[in-house]
């Protein structure tokens, strides 16, 4: 059972930047496990020191995990990215995608709900779903809401394949062409995720920012 959503209206009043939200929405279930979660976890570490390098990309960013395997899970609820400290992920259960992909678009009507009670400007927020496999559960409905979401310009939807990912599925999910990782090379992904986030929260909110692809990788639109 996901955790509750009232939980995660904690908002550092003392901070005036604008924000840029940004959900990981990690796949550990029994497949991660071994090398791939060990991976992770160094990605983690690796993307947690890369934003809070840049001193207003570590003020802007608001970072949050929800992993997915045995049930959903808020790993870490939102916060600044000079705040956020990478845990260590286990890997155990199934891969209840659907359910995960909704958990994070609720938490991110929320979120935007706290940031206009507020008066805080926003960026698009960024929901970047890693997976090794194929959803368990009922996606498609999720799906869908992400299609919707994205038309309205609501949020921008990354989808990340690790090893026997189902590409297929992943490109059904979204706008965006899905990205395959090369290898386990999550410290490079992170890089280029860090990176492309202190782009976005150096722009004026409401800009069009243009990403480049991860070397190697598919084009991101």
């Amino acid at each position: 059972m996901a955790n509750e959503l009232f939980d995660l209206v904690k908002f550092d009043d003392s901070n005036p930047e604008a924000r840029c939200p940004c959900i990981l929405l990690l796949d550990v279930s029994g497949s991660m496990s071994g090398a791939p979660i060990t991976e992770l976890n160094r990605g983690l570490s690796t993307f947690e020191k890369e934003l809070q390098a840049d001193d207003l990309a570590a003020m802007r960013v608001e970072v949050a995990i929800v992993s997915f395997g045995n049930g959903v899970k808020v790993e870490q609820d939102f916060v600044s990215a000079h705040q956020f400290v990478a845990s260590p992920l286990q890997a155990n259960g199934r891969t209840p995608m659907g359910e995960a992909i909704h958990h994070a678009l609720d938490m991110l009507r929320q979120r935007k709900d706290v940031y206009k009670q507020h008066g805080v400007p926003y960026y698009r927020p960024w929901i970047f779903l890693i997976t090794d496999g194929e959803p368990t559960d009922e996606w498609r409905t999720a799906a869908q809401r992400v299609q919707q979401e994205e038309a309205d310009k609501a949020v921008a939807f990354f989808a990340v394949g690790v090893q026997k990912a189902n590409m297929n599925t992943l490109a059904q999910m979204a706008s965006r062409q899905p990205l395959r990782l090369n290898g386990l090379n999550f410290r490079d992904m992170f890089v280029w995720l860090s990176q492309s986030l202190t782009s976005v929260s150096h722009s004026q909110v409401g800009a069009q920012v243009p990403l480049q692809p991860p070397a190697g990788w598919s084009v991101i639109e």
